[in-house]
């Protein structure tokens, strides 16, 4: 039985295309006061049981190297888990540290997005206002040792390991920059980072855009925020938005209902099924609507999952939003973390969601109302040749203020594009100013 256990409940998030660190996030922290009492209906396995243990005699007994029990156990969870769903698994201490930290965007570390470069660790941007910025780190920059450690021959997930760390204790990166003969040394003290799922700005004048790369905690709040600036520099409300959730592989359940209720002024968000009644839930949205009911075009793709394709559900089969881009990854599952008395916890399956109108989505997806191939936009090369127009011609009647305000139009157009060089993007704009003409 269970007492006074805190429960995580999550929204499982999916690792794709190479994302490196956490693909789930925990929806909630609830100090519950509920027994559980497991009631076996079936008789214990005696036989599976008996080979159970022989097996395990044997690799003690037999096996070309000691193993001690502690891993035999921990590795027969693992498979007892691992056999159920790809999503359900065993989470040792540091592996359920690591995903709490994710479902917060907080952590203790340097500051700095990092990829992996001819087996080396390449800033790809320091964080503002964060250790790493202080110390003077640059995009570009080769880091080739931590503290007295090549980096050489690590993955990227150990590297990023080795960075975090408690804040106030120190690490020294050993660093290649272009221009420098010589490598630099720079020591740095680790801070809290935060880390801000939500970036928003301006496309063109009353048109915002909003992207969200995962579902934290704070995903909300920051949201909120978000579309407070958006509406303050465009000194009123938007005529069109773009939620962009692209290769968002997921995260906290209840960040994905913040969200979809701030585009929603009423019904049915998202329900969830399950065996054990504290998996029936239902989410509703409360009658507010941040953009005012301005027209919405959401950006999916095939690294869609899990809270991102409850937010396009929701908003799909409210008629709130036009879904534009390619089917979605397809995983509609809930996972509830529990801890167990050794630090670690167990990620399990418990529950199904479903969309308001009903579809489960599991192994589905959500189908875009506007499909879109995956295309990149480049601008023309420039050409010396121009076509013929009317104010080409001899004695044309003048009009210089239209010609004035067309070649402008034109012009912004062309860098719109040239600077974008995203078709999805492009696309969704255009029909957002559609949208307003038509309402006009």
């Amino acid at each position: 039985m269970l007492k006074n256990k805190n429960i995580y409940l999550l929204s499982l998030g999916v690792a794709l295309g190479g994302i490196v660190g956490i693909s789930s996030t925990v929806l909630a922290q609830a100090e519950t006061q509920t027994e559980v009492t497991a009631q076996v209906s079936d008789a214990l396995p005696l036989e599976d049981l008996k080979a159970f243990t022989e097996i395990f005699g044997r690799i003690k007994q037999d096996y070309v190297e000691p193993v001690s029990d502690k891993k035999l156990l921990e590795d027969a969870i693992r498979g007892m888990l691992s056999g159920l769903d790809p999503h359900s698994a065993y989470l040792v201490a540091d592996e359920f540290q690591e995903l709490k930290e994710g479902t917060t965007g907080q952590f203790g570390g340097l500051g700095i997005e990092v990829s992996m470069e001819n087996g080396f660790v390449k800033v790809v941007s320091p964080i503002d206002d964060t250790p790493a910025q202080r110390a003077g780190i640059k995009s570009g920059d080769l880091i080739i040792r931590l503290d007295d450690k090549p980096v050489k021959g690590m993955s990227l997930a150990d590297a990023v390991k080795s960075m975090r760390g408690a804040a106030g204790s120190k690490i020294l990166l050993t660093i290649v920059r272009e221009g420098l003969d010589t490598p630099l040394k720079i020591s740095i003290i680790r801070d809290v980072i935060k880390t801000k799922s939500v970036k928003s700005k301006l496309l063109d004048k009353n048109y915002g855009y909003v992207r969200i790369s995962s579902f934290q905690s704070a995903t909300g709040e920051n949201l909120k925020e978000g579309l407070a600036a958006l509406k303050k520099e465009n000194g009123g409300n938007l005529n069109g938005l773009v939620l962009d959730l692209r290769n968002n592989p997921g995260g906290v359940l209840n960040a994905a209902v913040e969200v979809s209720d701030a585009f929603m002024k009423n019904g049915l968000i998202v329900y969830t099924k399950g065996r054990i009644a504290n998996s029936e839930m239902r989410f509703n949205a409360a009658p507010d609507d941040l953009i005012d009911e301005a027209p919405m075009v959401v950006l999916i793709n095939a690294g869609s999952a899990s809270a991102s394709e409850i937010v396009a559900g929701a908003l799909q089969d409210s008629k709130r939003a036009i879904i534009m881009g390619e089917k979605s990854f397809g995983k509609g599952s809930v996972q509830t973390i529990l801890p167990t008395s050794n630090g670690s916890a167990v990620k399990l399956t418990t529950a199904r969601y479903y969309t308001p109108s009903g579809r489960s989505i599991q192994a589905e997806g959500i189908e875009p109302d506007i499909a879109l191939a995956q295309m990149k936009l480049e601008a023309l090369e420039k050409s010396d040749f121009k076509p013929v127009k009317e104010a080409d011609l001899s004695n044309h009647l003048q009009n210089a203020k239209e010609k004035a305000a067309a070649q402008t139009e034109a012009e912004n157009k062309e860098k719109a594009a040239a600077e974008t060089k995203d078709y999805a993007l492009n696309e969704a704009l255009n029909l957002l100013k559609g949208i307003s003409i038509i309402k006009r």
